[in-house]
C-alpha cells in the first residue's frame, strides 16, 4: 500500500483511507480489485517524480505548452471540417457567465428559465439560417448529426438504405456508417462528374428505388465546390417517396440560398465556425433542423425547446417539448440517447448569430469567397499547379492539384511548415484518382498578405 500522502488529495491520508474503507465494510482497498485477475494488478509502487510547488508546475507545463504551434503562431490554411474563423472576444465573455457556464442541461425545465431561453434563441435562428421549421438543440458534431438523420429517415419511412454521395469527408461517412450498421442500414456512395465535381444524375438514378429511405447530399461539398443539381436531386427522393437530407456549412448560408428554400426535408451540418473556436479539435457543435411535419419532429433527437404562455397569458415560458421521444423518458425506445450534448456551444452560437444578425452573416459570406477565389488565382498562376481541380463554384475550401510540379502533397506541406506556413489537407489518400492534390481553405481571418505570402512561398519551393 502507497503510504505517501498529499495535503491538496484528503483520501492520501492513512486516518482518512482507514475511515472511508470502514464505512464500505472492506478491512484493504485491495479488496475493490478482487474481481481484476491478479496478473494485471501492478505489484510494485508507481514510479511518480518527486512533488513540486505551484511555481514549478507551472514553468514545466509551460516549457511544454511552447513546443506547440497555433493557428496565432503562423497562418493556416487547413479546414476539412474544423475552420479557423475569427470569434470576437464578447462571444466568450458572455459564453462564459456563470448563468450559462454552469447550467449544464435543462432537466427540471421551469427552474432552468435562462438556459431554456438561450437554446429557444439558437433553434430560432438556425431555422432562420436554413430555412427550415424546427430545430433541436444541437448534436456533437456534423457527422452524428449525419448518422442520426440517417436513422430517423429509416424510421420514418420503414426503408433501409441510404444514399451518399462519393465525395464526402471519409470520416462523416465513418461515423455514419457506425451510426447506420446496429439499426440495420446499409449506405451507398453515387459517382460524381469527373470535369465538375457534382453528383452524377445517371447513376444516382439508378441507385434509388423503393428501398431508399433517404439522398444525402452536401452543399458545399467536403472538397468545397457548390452543388448546382440540388432541385433535381430533391425531385428524385421525394417521387421515390424517399427523404432529402442536406449537409450544410452554416457561414455558407449568408450568401447562399438555404436548404429549406429548395425542398430539404432534414438538414444537418456543423456549427463550429459560428462562434466555437477549434479547440484542437473539438468540442464540435451538430446542426440539425427539418420542416414542419410531425412525423418528422416526433423521430428527430435531441432536445426541442418551445415557446408557452402561463394560465393567464400575461408571462412567456419555456419548456422541453415531445419529451416522450427521449431517453429519460423512454428508455430503449427513444429515438436516440442523446441527451445535453453541446448545449453551451449552442449558446455559444447564439450569441455569435445575433451579435452579427444577417447583415454580418452576409457580410463574412461575401469576404470568404471573395478571398478563397483571390487566393485560387494566385495558386492558379504558378506552373504545375492546378486549382481548382473541378470546374465549379466554389466556397471557402477548394482543391489544389500538385501533379504538375514533381512534388507529392506531403513534401510540400513539410517545406511550407518549415517555413511557418501550415499548408491544406493531404487527401491523395482519400481521392488517389485526383493525384497529389490537397483540400486549401481560407476564410475572413486570412489577410491579402497572407494569401500572397502563401503564393509566393509555394512557387519558390516549387522553383518557379
Amino acid at each position: 500500500m502507497d503510504t505517501r500522502s498529499h495535503p491538496y488529495i484528503p483520501n492520501s491520508q492513512q486516518e482518512t483511507k482507514k475511515s472511508m474503507l470502514h464505512e464500505i465494510g472492506i478491512e484493504n482497498i485491495d479488496e475493490l480489485y478482487a474481481d481484476i485477475p491478479k496478473k494485471y494488478l501492478l505489484k510494485k509502487p508507481l514510479n511518480l517524480p518527486k512533488a513540486l510547488s505551484e511555481f514549478e508546475v507551472r514553468k514545466h507545463v509551460e516549457n511544454l505548452l511552447s513546443k506547440n504551434k497555433t493557428s496565432s503562431d503562423m497562418p493556416v490554411f487547413l479546414g476539412a471540417g474544423c475552420w479557423p474563423h475569427y470569434v470576437p472576444s464578447v462571444v466568450k465573455e458572455i459564453a462564459q457567465r456563470s448563468e450559462l457556464l454552469t447550467s449544464y442541461t435543462p432537466y427540471q425545465p421551469e427552474i432552468s428559465q435562462g438556459m431554456l431561453q438561450a437554446l429557444f434563441e439558437y433553434q430560432s435562428m438556425i431555422c432562420e439560417l436554413t430555412s427550415m421549421d424546427v430545430a433541436n438543440c444541437s448534436m456533437y458534431d456534423w457527422a452524428s448529426a449525419l448518422g442520426e438523420a440517417a436513422r430517423m429517415a429509416t424510421r420514418i419511412t420503414g426503408r433501409r438504405e441510404v444514399l451518399i454521395p462519393r465525395i464526402i469527408h471519409p470520416e462523416r461517412a465513418a461515423t455514419l456508417k457506425t451510426y447506420a450498421y446496429p439499426a440495420g442500414i446499409s449506405t451507398r456512395q453515387t459517382r460524381y462528374d469527373k470535369q465538375n465535381g457534382q453528383i452524377d444524375l445517371e447513376d444516382l438514378k439508378s441507385h434509388v428505388s423503393d428501398k431508399t429511405a433517404g439522398i444525402y447530399i452536401e452543399n458545399p461539398s467536403y472538397l468545397g465546390f457548390i452543388e448546382t443539381q440540388v432541385d433535381e436531386i430533391k425531385e428524385l427522393a421525394h417521387n421515390h417517396n424517399a427523404l432529402f437530407i442536406v449537409g450544410v456549412d452554416p457561414t455558407s448560408l449568408g450568401i447562399m440560398k438555404p436548404p429549406g428554400e429548395y425542398g430539404a426535408d432534414i438538414v444537418v451540418g456543423e456549427a463550429q465556425p459560428l462562434g466555437n473556436s477549434m479547440n484542437f479539435g473539438g468540442p464540435l457543435l451538430g446542426i440539425m433542423a427539418c420542416r414542419d411535419d410531425m412525423s418528422l419532429i416526433r423521430q428527430m433527437p435531441g432536445h426541442i425547446i418551445g415557446s408557452t404562455t402561463t394560465q393567464d397569458g400575461n408571462q412567456n415560458g419555456f419548456c422541453m417539448t415531445l419529451q416522450t421521444r427521449e431517453q429519460h423518458i423512454r428508455r430503449e425506445k427513444a429515438t436516440s440517447n442523446i441527451c445535453s450534448n453541446e448545449a453551451l456551444c449552442a449558446v455559444t452560437s447564439a450569441v455569435y448569430m445575433s451579435l452579427l444578425g444577417p447583415e454580418g452573416l452576409r457580410e463574412i459570406g461575401n469576404t470568404i469567397i471573395c478571398k478563397a477565389h483571390y487566393a485560387m488565382q494566385l495558386l492558379s498562376r504558378i506552373r504545375g499547379v492546378k486549382t481548382p481541380v473541378f470546374n465549379s463554384a466554389h466556397f471557402k475550401e477548394f482543391t489544389v492539384n500538385f501533379d504538375g510540379t514533381g512534388l507529392s502533397v506531403h513534401k510540400v506541406n513539410e517545406k511550407l511548415l518549415a517555413r511557418q506556413i501550415h499548408g491544406g489537407k493531404d487527401v491523395s489518400k482519400e481521392f488517389p484518382e485526383l493525384g497529389e492534390t490537397a483540400l486549401y481553405c481560407v476564410t475572413e481571418i486570412h489577410s491579402k498578405e497572407e494569401i500572397e505570402r502563401l503564393a509566393g512561398t509555394l512557387a519558390e519551393i516549387l522553383g518557379r
